[in-house]
């Protein structure tokens, strides 16, 4: 089975993915009256489970919404001790180095990863394991906040695979990692 670990994510103009706050209402600002989901379903299609660090987990928790993934999640964190009673049945908690952490969740049959939360990406990006990232521009910038991207030990090359416009204002570009 082929491995791949993909980012889905957008940012602001000036690349967080979250106010200074540690909001993120600003993503659902601009008027999208058809609720366009901008190729999420589409890219969730070709993933077999999750991987987000503890403070996205928390975020999505907090969500006034039911569980959001159909998907197994695999939630990292060194501070975490258990899932919460409310999502044993949804998460899984996970530790390790990131590689001892794939090798957990490949063993189980999952290979297409969805690696979500800013300071997760970072550290698979740290480790050159990122393939794949979706990217949505959200044309706002915010001046500050949790950014995307962090200083990484080298240069990572990726290529546009392909760029696509949603709502008349919104930028997505495809990356794929250049090996």
């Amino acid at each position: 089975m082929e491995r791949k670990n993909k980012v889905f994510i957008a940012t602001s103009l000036d690349g967080y993915i979250a106010d200074k706050s540690g909001g993120i209402d600003w993503l659902h600002a601009l008027p999208n009256p058809d609720n366009i989901d901008m190729g999420y379903s589409e890219f969730i299609s070709q993933i077999d489970a999750l991987v987000m660090g503890r403070k996205t987990f928390e975020t999505v928790c907090r969500f006034d919404i039911d569980w959001p993934y159909q998907k197994p999640v695999f939630v990292l964190s060194n501070s975490l001790t258990a899932i919460p009673e409310k999502y044993k049945d949804k998460a899984v908690l996970i530790k390790g180095s990131l590689k001892e952490i794939l090798e957990q969740i490949h063993a189980k049959g999952f290979y297409r990863l969805y690696i979500d939360g800013g300071r997760t990406i970072q550290s698979f990006l740290t480790e050159d394991l990122i393939d794949e990232m979706t990217i949505t521009l959200i044309p706002y910038l915010l001046g500050g906040g949790i950014p995307l991207f962090t200083e990484l030990p080298k240069r990572l090359d990726f290529e546009c695979a392909d760029s696509k416009i949603y709502l008349e204002k919104i930028v997505q570009n495809y990356f794929v990692r250049k090996r």
